[in-house]
């Protein structure tokens, strides 16, 4: 019969690369025997950064997962991420419709990413980004247009998001 030490060998580690090498230790124990040293909640290893990453957007973020229905209003979100069916009315600053995503509704934002499909109302601000996989349908305005080969757009178009609309109405409200 063989002996599970000499298969998998012991495992004496004091390796400096681990991130948790000074920050208190679990030793594993022969059987009877209590662990030591356990790491407190809140101390972290000098190598793990407690800050964000700068490529990830601060605020108030939403996922709406794959095989996932979501149907109202959703407001204060800063970011939408649309991975399953949304049918809502939404005014945030970004919505990003992922490839098997849709959204159907009203929506007032900053910044669209579309792969997936958006079919509605649709007022963006900023910039509307329609990648190749994305198909938009209804009644929308932008700022600015970005298409993709490949992608589709169709409806009632028009150019000027909400900055253009104020001065528009600034201009108007002088003469």
């Amino acid at each position: 019969m063989l002996r599970s030490e000499s298969l998998f060998g012991k495992r004496e580690t004091n390796s400096t690369n681990s991130p948790f090498s000074n920050a208190g230790s679990a030793v594993a124990q022969p059987s009877g025997s209590t662990v030591s040293n356990v790491q407190k909640p809140g101390q972290y290893p000098s190598s793990v950064s407690n800050t964000a990453p700068a490529s990830e957007e601060t605020g108030s973020k939403l996922t709406v997962g794959p095989n996932i229905k979501v149907k109202g209003e959703i407001e204060d979100c800063d970011t939408l991420v649309v991975e399953g069916r949304v049918q809502a009315t939404i005014n945030c600053r970004v919505v990003q419709i992922a490839e098997r995503g849709a959204f159907k509704g009203s929506a007032e934002i900053d910044l669209a990413e579309i792969r997936g499909e958006f079919d509605g109302d649709l007022t963006v601000r900023q910039k509307l980004v329609i990648y190749a996989s994305g198909k938009v349908t209804g009644k929308i305005r932008y700022g600015k247009l970005v298409i993709e080969e490949g992608g589709q757009l169709s409806g009632d178009l028009q150019v000027g998001g909400q900055e253009q609309k104020e001065l528009l109405q600034a201009a108007v409200k002088t003469a």
